[in-house]
């Protein structure tokens, strides 16, 4: 696991290594065990590759940069392979030979002999970087990019009029001086609609995202062209899509699912350091700690607690330690711990976001007892039909049908009798999204996001920002110049149209939600405390063996997450299986009441100076009002906060 950074100019004026060693060093949290540098190549003149090094796998080897034998190929690698060991030996039967122990090893002679074909042989959550010196391949040096196909690991890139640069971290890129302290309108209305800034853009302009599943190669003397992300993985093409024996009713599926996720925890447990788990009383978690449990003796758990309120899971979390035999350890949190620790959760943040913190704290607990890697369930609620938007969007489906058999402005004058109607106490926020969804359902690609949104279309949204749509601008060479939200909600929602009902909604949470904000606040804030998040419900084996199946074998009716119920009815507790679904979140409402209201009361009072330029500060008042006279959730006038805190960090003016 490590942060890695490169960067290539076009002009021999720029200091390339000096840029690259600030990026570094911005990321020095990602990597405390090392570092390394690839400069002064003379075969690629103005690039410059940096990493950040924690190890976990072959800790006296493994440094980076890696060659190949005949020194034409290396690779900076941030990720696990958990496969490396079978690829080491097919590696080997072809007449490879390696250098240190670790899976960067095997990365860089797998592309050595399959180039681009390696990416599907790869088991694992990685970002990497590939320097491809030999002119059998090209006749100029080659930077290859890549990224994971559910984009567990990150990679962000700029392309700036001197060249082009990459990193782990959008601070990192931020530190160089590479990229403008500009804060992108386009991602700033994702950010407000959504919680969190949207694939592939970032809150800075000029500043993308590569997407989960996408690669991109640049040629190193060409580098003021732009060049393109393009996918390299498609789940419809994947072995379990195309296997004409995949089991087609429910039982079946239980029955060959329980083996895949024994296999996929026991692959994610491959390390040379201790491995820990993050242990709530929900069912993904519970699932990871009893197969982990099995797999290894006195694994140590960690749970977050909140004594005396409704949010304590610490009970049910204990009943699964003991059935587990995990070392567990209970974290209490409570709004005096939170006060005085906020501010470096804040600062733990790559980009903001409204989620994020309790990872944090749960990472800080373990790192305090020495661990570098610890499991974590998420993904069990995308994979398995989790979440309340799997029967949100049928509904919003049937009200948006009968909104289009009427004229828009007959739409526009009925929408405040709907959101009255539908407002009861506590769904306010339901209510204005169903309002939004009928008013004009047209307005974002698929209806799945209404039910996500945190201020959905108009409404709130127009009081706080002019809201900008924009899809992708697209060159004279059809090389997407400026990638957009939008148009990657638009994509995804295109093939979220070609699967059955929940399978669609599965696709859409893994392809948005759980991308841009459960998976990037993970890696942001464990990363922060030098920790390794891994997440075996996301195993692309077993992702792809689920996605496979028709909704007839993946869920029941009236019933969360059957098929994983039913797939591990023998393993988990019996407590477990009975209790009622719960959302793990903190108790934010108490305490934005309490203890972190003149927090939020004092910032609203003062904009940050880059944010005030864009964001409407009476809009940002009206909110915190609304939450304050309990009209509106916490998550808004939170995820205003963490915006304005953000911007106050990172962009000054």
């Amino acid at each position: 696991m490590c942060g890695i950074c490169g960067a290539a100019f076009a002009t021999p004026k720029q200091d390339t290594e000096s840029r690259v060693r600030v990026m570094t060093a911005a990321m020095a949290h990602r990597g405390p065990d090392g570092e390394g540098f690839l400069v002064n190549e003379p075969r690629a003149p103005g690039l410059a590759l940096g990493m950040r090094r924690l190890s976990i796998i072959d800790l006296p080897g493994g440094h980076q940069p890696i060659w190949n034998e005949t020194r034409d190929v290396a690779v900076i690698f941030n990720g696990e392979l958990y496969n490396y060991r079978q690829l080491r030996d097919s590696l080997a039967l072809c007449g490879h030979r390696f250098s240190t122990q670790s899976d960067t090893d095997i990365l860089v002679h797998a592309w050595e002999e399959w180039g681009e074909d390696c990416l599907p042989e790869f088991r694992g959550m990685f970002a990497f970087a590939v320097l491809d010196l030999r002119r059998r391949h090209a006749t100029v040096p080659v930077l290859f990019l890549a990224r994971d196909p559910l984009g567990i690991k990150p990679l962000y890139y700029t392309q700036t009029t001197d060249g082009f640069a990459f990193a782990s971290e959008v601070r990192a890129l931020l530190a160089s001086g590479l990229c403008p302290r500009q804060i992108s309108q386009d991602a700033l209305t994702a950010y407000l609609l959504f919680g969190s800034v949207s694939e592939p853009v970032t809150l800075l302009e000029g500043v993308f995202s590569l997407p989960p599943g996408h690669k991109m190669m640049t040629y190193i003397p060409e580098r003021r062209r732009v060049p393109r992300a393009r996918p390299w993985y498609d789940a419809a093409r994947s072995s379990a899509a195309r296997d004409p024996n995949r089991p087609r009713e429910f039982y079946g599926a239980a029955r060959l699912l329980g083996p895949r996720l024994k296999e996929a925890v026991e692959a994610h447990l491959i390390a040379d350091v201790p491995v820990g788990l993050f242990l709530s009383s929900g069912l993904d978690s519970s699932a990871i700690a009893m197969l982990a449990g099995r797999a290894k003796a006195g694994i140590q758990s960690f749970t977050l607690t909140f004594p005396g309120t409704t949010f304590d899971e610490a009970a049910l979390a204990r009943v699964v330690a003991d059935r587990c035999g995990s070392q567990h350890t209970e974290v209490p949190l409570d709004g005096a711990a939170i006060l005085s620790r906020i501010d470096e959760a804040l600062a733990a943040l790559d980009q903001p976001t409204m989620d994020g913190i309790n990872t944090y704290f749960v990472s800080w607990a373990a790192r305090q007892v020495g661990l570098k890697v610890a499991l974590s369930g998420l993904g069990g609620d995308e994979l398995f039909a989790g979440y309340s938007t799997f029967s949100d969007v049928p509904r919003l489906n049937k009200l948006a049908q009968t909104a289009k058999l009427l004229p828009a402005p007959l739409r526009r004058a009925l929408a405040p009798l709907l959101r009255s109607m539908l407002g009861g106490a506590g769904r306010s926020d339901a209510a204005s999204k169903a309002a939004s969804a009928w008013t004009d359902p047209h307005v974002l690609p698929h209806l799945y996001f209404f039910a996500r949104a945190l201020f959905p279309p108009g409404g709130h949204l127009n009081d706080l920002v002019d809201p900008r749509f924009r899809v992708s601008a697209i060159g004279s060479d059809g090389v997407t110049l400026d990638p957009t939200w939008l148009a990657w909600f638009q994509r995804v929602a295109d093939e979220a149209a070609k699967l059955e009902p929940v399978a669609a909604i599965s696709w859409l949470e893994m392809r948005t939600y759980m991308a841009s904000t459960l998976l990037r606040d993970t890696d942001s804030v464990s990363m922060a405390r030098s920790l390794e998040v891994r997440v075996p419900l996301l195993d692309t084996p077993l992702v792809e063996f689920v996605s496979a199946l028709p909704d007839a074998a993946r869920s029941k009716q009236g019933s969360q997450k059957a098929l994983l119920v039913e797939a591990l009815r023998d393993v988990l507790p019996p407590e477990i299986l009975k209790q009622r679904k719960r959302t793990f979140t903190l108790p934010w409402d108490e305490w934005l009441r309490g203890p972190l209201r003149a927090r939020l009361d004092a910032s609203f009072a003062s904009p940050s100076s880059s944010l005030a330029q864009h964001l409407h500060f009476d809009g940002v008042h009206a909110v915190w009002n609304d939450f304050l006279a309990g009209k509106t959730s916490w998550s808004r006038p939170w995820s205003l906060y963490v915006l304005n805190e953000w911007c106050r960090r990172y962009l000054p003016a």
